[in-house]
């Protein structure tokens, strides 16, 4: 499975006149949704095509709105094999199948459905010996068409004449909505909307013309459908955000030199300075100095003598910044923990 991650970036902000700078760190995240260790082998389903019953309603809103029912069997059943295929490339699994011949439908179009019974859910898993179930319960297409009259230059036989040539412009929004259902625990273990856009263009020398010359539009939706489904499996794949941390370059001669030191990149050197404050008779210092300490922990990954570090710079010093990165530190610790859970199961 393709990997979510922003690269680990470490730069500097200069402010001069502040006792503090900023440190942005890359900081990796557990995934949105952590699925049992058990769970090896997961069909996909598509529940989000309309009853008959409810289908009147829904084919009053494609006519007005410029779909077909036949549009949204196609593109949802793309968005089934993006996720299909996204999460064969997950290591996790042991084996992915896309059951596209299920006759399970949405009684409510354009939302999210009431839950599968689980005693459908436990049939269908037996029937098909997979652990869960990934469900497609919402797909959903709206197209908007707007058009506006361009003043041209048409050229004749007899020379340039003024004419008006007809843009349409296409706006379809592609909603989906996702569900894990696992039979074991009787637990529906995500719930989660997608909704993508996109704009086509076409012209012509009138209206229909030029909505006549949107091309493309069936391959341009089934392709948005898919990438929705690639985009949903990675829920289940950590990723990394960008952070900011403020730490001190004011105080001693000390925590002048250590702050060129870490402008170009010389952490560690910067943190030997910091130490050697950690013990000044002063206690804004040492508070400042300790509180800095759990900084390049925190950039070296060690996130326990980070903790212990602030702890310190607030419980013997009042470091009035400590008490918030200790509760900053102590959340990512958490994080890390289930971080390596999913990792190991």
């Amino acid at each position: 499975m393709k990997k979510l991650y922003i690269v680990m970036l470490i730069t500097v902000g200069l402010y001069s006149c502040s006792a503090t700078n900023h440190v942005y760190i890359s900081v990796q995240q557990p995934s949105p949704v952590t699925l049992p260790p058990g769970m090896k082998d997961v069909g996909i389903i598509n529940r989000s095509l309309v009853t008959e019953k409810n289908k009147a309603l829904d084919i009053v809103d494609k006519v007005i709105s410029l779909e077909g029912d036949s549009l949204d069997a196609q593109a949802s059943q793309a968005g089934i094999i993006g996720l299909a295929d996204e999460l064969i490339k997950n290591n996790r699994f042991t084996n992915v199948t896309a059951f596209l011949n299920l006759n399970l439908r949405s009684n409510v179009p354009g939302q999210f459905p009431s839950p599968l019974a689980w005693d459908v859910v436990d049939q269908i898993c037996k029937e098909k010996h997979v652990d869960a179930l990934f469900s497609l319960e919402l797909f959903d297409t709206d197209s908007k068409i707007s058009y506006v009259a361009v003043p041209i230059s048409v050229k004749t036989p007899l020379g340039n004449i003024p004419g008006v040539e007809h843009h349409a412009s296409m706006l379809t929004i592609v909603k989906t909505g996702w569900r894990i259902y696992d039979p074991v625990n009787r637990l529906i273990l995500d719930e989660y909307p997608i909704t993508r856009s996109i704009t086509l263009s076409g012209k012509g020398i009138n209206p229909v013309a030029a909505a006549g010359a949107i091309i493309n539009r069936k391959e341009a939706v089934k392709d948005v459908s898919r990438k929705t489904g690639q985009d949903y499996a990675y829920r289940l794949v950590p990723y990394w955000i960008k952070v900011t941390r403020d730490y001190y370059v004011r105080g001693t001669n000390n925590f002048s030199i250590a702050k060129r030191k870490a402008q170009t990149g010389n952490w560690n050197g910067a943190a030997e300075l910091w130490k050697k404050e950690t013990t000044s008779s002063s206690g804004k210092i040492a508070g400042r100095a300790c509180y800095n300490m759990a900084i390049i922990c925190e950039i070296n990954g060690q996130l326990d003598k980070a903790i212990e570090w602030a702890q310190k710079a607030y419980e013997n010093y009042n470091n009035k910044l400590a008490l918030r990165y200790v509760n900053i530190l102590k959340q990512r610790r958490e994080s890390n923990s289930l971080l390596n859970y999913q990792q190991e199961n």
